[in-house]
């Protein structure tokens, strides 16, 4: 398919074998799925709709664990809240759509651009929000609410380590063994100051090493911290 020549009618047939989700209007999601730095306008890009469904998956998300977990606490909740409405959970549903090879498809001229810029966690996490808020406004509330717990299962049923931020459930696993708090180091730091790229590396004395990378230096840690969690299979040794 022609580079930057993709219709929204394609698009969406394209999303809608993805995820299920079939648009009335199309152009929400090309909308939705075009980056600031490709748009001709700042009307056809995706940070409106991207504020927009930021507030409708943490609603919807709201409500669900309201109804799922009847006897946590208010702080239990908030800590379940802000783990999956984070950006890089919002990321990981973004790839697993492949929304970043539909969002190089809309790149007018391809090939002639750097288009790395949708390897990045908030690039891809900002677009997903921004898919939510186009079936939001296509399909309603229950639409946006069907495609978010759909996706968003999986990490809401992952149990405890999914009600703490990765930092967090890292430092209580490390310091319930005795160990020091993990300390967190600056590994690299590329790209424009406009979009730069952290690379943090987290270590925990005597268990090893992690790096993980991110648009600021707080989520580079947060990445690093997940990354030695899955690497250390500490959320199944916790179970």
């Amino acid at each position: 398919m022609g580079a930057g020549l993709v219709k929204s009618g394609d698009l969406a047939k394209r999303f809608e074998q993805r995820s299920g989700v079939s648009f009335n209007d199309p152009s929400l999601l090309k909308t939705a799925l075009t980056h600031s730095s490709f748009a001709r306008s700042s009307s056809l890009d995706n940070e409106r709709l991207e504020f927009l469904g930021d507030r409708v998956l943490a609603l919807v998300i709201v409500e669900e664990l309201f109804r799922r977990f009847p006897t946590e606490r208010e702080g239990q909740l908030a800590r379940r809240l802000n783990s999956l409405v984070r950006k890089e959970t919002c990321a990981k549903v973004a790839v697993s759509l492949d929304l970043g090879g539909l969002m190089r498809d809309l790149v007018p001229g391809r090939g002639k651009v750097n288009d790395n810029v949708f390897d990045s966690t908030n690039v891809m996490g900002d677009a997903c929000e921004a898919v939510i808020a186009a079936i939001y406004m296509d399909s309603g509330l229950d639409g946006a609410m069907q495609f978010i717990l759909q996706h968003w299962d999986k990490f809401i049923t992952q149990g405890h380590a999914a009600s703490k931020d990765p930092k967090s459930y890292l430092q209580e696993w490390a310091l319930g063994r005795g160990l020091p708090v993990p300390a967190y180091t600056e590994k690299s730091r590329t790209g424009p100051d406009h979009a730069p790229l952290f690379v943090m590396t987290v270590t925990v004395l005597d268990n090893g090493q992690a790096d993980g990378e991110g648009p600021s230096k707080r989520q580079a840690e947060q990445a690093a911290a997940e990354e030695f969690i899955r690497i250390n299979d500490i959320m199944n040794e916790n179970k």
